[in-house]
């Protein structure tokens, strides 16, 4: 970028330093640093700035820079002296510069670590939170440059920059003195200031998707001039869906003469629209794409939804087209969704919004639908609109996004969007690849906290077009830590709606208790045995036979509902037989009616040929309930009793329930017949028809009982929403991460430090892995190297019989199984002999590489390992050593730091954990112990993020206390923490 001859840089230009950040309104900037080439610009900007701020700035009158300003304000050593601007379309709208002074207020180079710092912006600009991003970056670039501390003089009336530096989190100190404020401020990351950061990355993400979702204007662009056509349709779908805003047709080669297309104003050019666009949805070949962004750039539209394929899916010359596009719409503040997009909806009534390829706007409702590939937007779409025959009835959508190739806005952004949209009360994702898993297991532990985050994760392999971090933990991790972080995680688009429907219409239940009743006894036992697979506790099945009317059915389920013993009903049904079989309408109003009296447990039905009863249940007046409705701890509906095993509504009187065991008597079912499903039949009659478009009823009115067509699925559902049920409740008590008084952290840092001075990375000696684990209170078993007979005998004395004989060679270690390891030696004769049977099953003793460990209490054989991915953080694992873990893959994990409740949930995550409990009758071994060693580990890399990788292989786990039998670390510079640093988008 620096061309000029006379430039005095001592370093070369930073470009690391580049990055798109979004602004507080959702709009987006650049921040790079000031080279010479910008004094041109420098002029520009300064002239556009009023008086009032440079008098802020300046401290005097300054109509105008000086040449000799500019030199000074365009020329930096990117060390002592820097200079970041805030750039729209190529012009700055903001600057910030630090130098370097010492303790006399002069300028100074290191090792002099404090800096002024001062910021300018232009007014038109002003409140959008452009100075807050620029501390943030120039923060990290003075950190980067060894400089710990700010300085800033502030006149006492410049309350706008006052409240940047004072709402930053840093820690600072005030004065006042000449008429001047001055403020000091370590640039050490505090816990407040990340908090802040997160919490202003939020507001803005979030805005800027709003600002896509609910446009005030949109401009289709690429509307052909015959129907037909993605433009066209396009077109089409956004009038037909009663679009609230004012609609745009733009097409470079209409007629100068055509006014309108399809009753829509017509233009060549986004130029040549009056007035305001806010939306742009580009449906033009991939050629024309740079063209149109520049328009819209230039016409100052927010933000983009590019429809047009030809990108990244389609090879590296499309890859670069791809970053092209990206790079040319952040340079102008828009935001991208797409390329190779399928659109969005939002049916909110006030918008109206089908900018999709969605033939019908779905009903307005309180799900929202993330989707990265088309195809599956379509089917997710589908599935919660058609009608019989399937889960769904009638289901309400709130937003859709299908975000095709993610080169811009991503699921992350939607989560920031969802979080605090009121619209929206359940998530549904599915998410063929996670480029940021650190952020989006934060965003999504935050969001879960606040209402259901239900995902369909890819199987970790990125589909063409996307550009995604690479991680080497398993697809099996990574799915670990998403259920950690709160999130639903379902393997098929059945199971995403499923869950999806459940949470959306019913509270959360409290426990795992499960009532079953039905007109099958068949069809309950069935159900009771999937209860059983999934965990859940299930009473016996109560058969109301095949004869049961509606009243039956209102008895049975308000008995069921009012037993404090039951924290869910399922009721089974099959179409019964008899003049006095109730209809469909008539049983789901039964069921309705029952629900309603004990709000707080959940009702699912499962059906067999049923297809009406489904429509009939979900023909009421809302999706769900407000998320607002919901008690945080438990998400039951506000005023419903929650005393530990209850959830009956005020004044409901609990009669016991007698439950029928499986076996009782019951007649056959009969087919329907297909009569009953035609249109105009009872069965359809009882639907509530809704056009599309209308706004549904307050959320107050009666909730809907989802209602599913196979048992399977009904108590996969259930069992989705107890578990996030319980994870809410443990999550508003995350626990904590104890303090040990035996952790020496410093010591710990020295030796790390010195080890470092040898190379890069490296995995340490057995000895210096001791020697750090050590700091930590982790004692590793001592083990000798026994290179000869003599040397073993010798070792063996010195740690006292009985001893065990390892071979460590890198294809026996950890091998009990080939016969390496040999146990419980009582004298030298029984260690010599073993010895001699090591090398000659094996080879030399240079080969085998053998030790003498003395013999740790009998116990259970586990490992504990930590590993800093380079896009998921630091992950802590636990599972049983040997076939457990390495064949069957039972490993549990968790983010580090651990807390003490969830080094608790790991030790009982894996499902060999019960040989850990006394199963069939052994003793139950030491897992205190073991928890406080997996809370040390954790300490340790959490602390020492140069401490890339742990491994504890043997840990045996006796009655009283855990021997560590091997252990080995590696070291290695500490990765890039972008979670810590400036707000950035992905680089492009």
């Amino acid at each position: 970028m620096q061309t000029s001859a006379d430039r005095q840089d001592r370093h070369q230009y930073p470009a690391h330093w580049e990055a798109d950040v979004v602004l507080r309104d959702g709009g987006t900037a650049r921040i790079r640093p000031i080279t010479v080439d910008d004094a041109d610009r420098l002029v520009s900007f300064y002239e556009q700035v009023s008086d009032e701020s440079k008098y802020y700035r300046f401290f005097a009158p300054y109509p105008r820079l000086s040449a000799k300003d500019v030199h000074r304000f365009t020329h930096h050593d990117f060390v002592d002296r820097v200079g970041l601007a805030a750039t729209v379309g190529g012009e700055f709208i903001a600057t910030v510069r630090y130098d370097r002074i010492g303790a006399d207020g002069m300028p100074a180079s290191a090792p002099a670590d404090e800096a002024e710092v001062a910021f300018l912006v232009q007014d038109a600009h002003q409140g959008r939170g452009v100075a807050s991003a620029l501390l943030e970056h120039i923060a990290a670039v003075a950190r980067e440059r060894g400089i710990r501390r700010f300085a800033a003089e502030v006149l006492p009336a410049n309350n706008k920059m006052i409240k940047v530096f004072t709402d930053a989190g840093y820690t600072q100190k005030r004065s006042f003195e000449d008429g001047v404020v001055r403020l000091e401020f370590g640039l050490e990351p505090t816990d407040r200031s990340v908090a802040v950061q997160r919490a202003r990355e939020q507001r803005a993400e979030g805005r800027s998707v709003r600002r896509l979702l609910a446009p005030g204007s949109v401009a289709v662009v690429g509307v052909g001039r015959a129907p037909g056509g993605v433009g066209r349709s396009i077109l089409g779908n956004i009038r037909d869906a009663g679009y609230a805003g004012r609609l745009h047709a733009v097409n470079k080669a209409f007629p100068e003469d055509l006014k309108e297309v399809d009753g829509v104003p017509a233009y060549r050019s986004v130029r040549d629209i009056d007035g305001h666009v806010d939306l742009a949805v580009v449906a033009v070949p991939a050629e024309l794409v740079p063209a149109v962004v520049a328009e819209c750039g230039e016409h100052g539209v927010q933000g983009l939804v590019v429809l047009s394929a030809g990108y990244a899916e389609s090879g590296p010359e499309g890859r670069e087209r791809q970053r092209a596009l990206v790079r040319a719409a952040r340079a102008y503040g828009m935001r991208t969704i797409g390329p190779n997009a399928f659109g969005i909806i939002n049916t909110a009534p006030d918008v109206r919004l089908n900018a999709s390829l969605a033939p019908e706007m779905p009903r307005p409702g309180r799900i929202g639908l993330f989707a990265q590939s088309g195809a599956i937007g379509i089917a997710l779409l589908s599935r919660l609109h058609r009608r019989g025959g399937g889960v769904t009835g009638v289901t309400g959508v709130s937003t859709f996004v299908s975000a095709g190739n993610r080169a811009d806005v991503s699921g992350n952004d939607v989560l920031q969007y969802w979080y605090d949209d009121p619209e929206t009360d359940v998530a549904l994702m599915y998410l063929e690849s996670i480029g940021n898993p650190r952020k989006f297991t934060r965003l999504a532990r935050r969001t879960a906290a606040a209402k259901p985050l239900v995902v369909v994760q890819g199987t970790g392999t990125a589909p063409p077009g996307h550009t995604v971090r690479a991680t080497r933990l398993p697809y099996a991790t990574v799915s670990a830590l998403l259920r950690q972080a709160g999130v639903i995680r379902v393997d098929t688009i059945t199971e995403l709606v499923d869950a999806g429907l459940l949470l959306a219409r019913q509270p959360l239940p409290a426990g795992p208790r499960v009532a079953i009743l039905g007109n099958s006894e068949s069809l309950g036992v069935l159900t009771y045995d999937r209860c059983v697979a999934e965990g859940l506790r299930p009473a016996r099945p109560v058969d109301l036979t095949t004869g049961a009317t509606a009243e039956d059915f209102h008895r049975a389920l308000a008995a069921a509902l009012a037993d404090d013993t039951n924290d869910a009903v399922v009721v089974t049904a099959i179409p019964a037989i008899g003049e006095a079989s109730p209809g469909d309408a008539e049983l789901a109003e039964a069921l309705r009616s029952a629900a309603a009296a004990v709000p707080g447990k959940p009702v699912l039905v499962v059906h067999v040929e049923l297809g009406g009863l489904a429509e009939a249940l979900s023909a009421a007046a809302s999706t769900a309930p407000r998320a607002s409705d919901r008690d945080p701890a438990t998400g039951t509906a506000p005023g419903t009793h929650t005393a530990p095993g209850t959830h009956t509504a005020p004044g409901t009187h609990a009669t016991p329930l007698t439950h029928t065991a499986p076996g009782t008597p019951g007649r056959a079912p009969v087919p329907p017949s297909r009569e009953d499903a035609r249109p105009g039949s009872r069965l359809s009659d009882a639907v509530s028809e809704r056009p599309p478009g209308a706004v549904p009823n307050p959320p107050e009115g009666p909730r809907l009982i989802p209602a599913y067509p196979a048992a399977e699925r009904a108590v996969r559902a259930l069992s989705e929403a107890v578990g996030y049920a319980r994870w809410r409740r443990e999550a508003a008590d995350p626990g904590k991460v104890p303090e040990y008084d035996d952790i020496d952290e410093r010591a710990a840092a020295r030796l790390i430090q010195g080890l470092l001075e040898r190379g890069e990375g490296l995995t340490i000696s057995a000895a210096e892995t001791c020697e750090l684990l050590g700091k930590y209170g982790i004692h590793v078993r001592r083990a000798l190297p026994a290179p000869t007979p003599g040397a073993a005998a010798e070792a063996a004395r010195a740690l006292g019989y009985p001893v065990a004989l390892k071979a460590t060679a890198p294809h026996l270690r950890h091998r009990a199984d080939l016969g390496g390891v040999r146990l419980d030696l009582a004298d030298e004769e029984q260690l010599l002999r073993a010895y001699a049977e090591l090398t000659e099953l094996f080879g030399r003793p240079e080969e085998l590489r053998p030790v003498v460990q003395s013999m740790a209490p009998r116990g259970v054989d586990t490992v504990v390992r930590a590993v800093i991915d380079p896009a998921a953080g630091a992950v802590l694992s636990f599972g049983l050593a040997g076939a457990a873990s390495q064949l069957l893959g039972d490993m549990a994990h968790r983010l580090i730091p651990v807390t003490d409740r969830e080094a608790t949930s790991l030790v009982r995550s894996i499902r060999t954990a019960p040989l850990l409990f006394g199963w069939r009758g052994s003793t139950p071994v030491d897992t205190p112990a073991l928890e406080e060693l997996l809370l040390r580990v954790s300490r340790l890399v959490d602390d020492h993020p140069e401490v890339v990788a742990v491994t504890l292989e043997p840990v045996v786990v006796a009655p009283h206390g855990v021997s560590v039998l091997g252990a080995t670390v590696r070291i290695a510079p500490p990765p890039v923490r972008d979670d810590l640093g400036p707000r950035t988008m992905p680089a492009y």
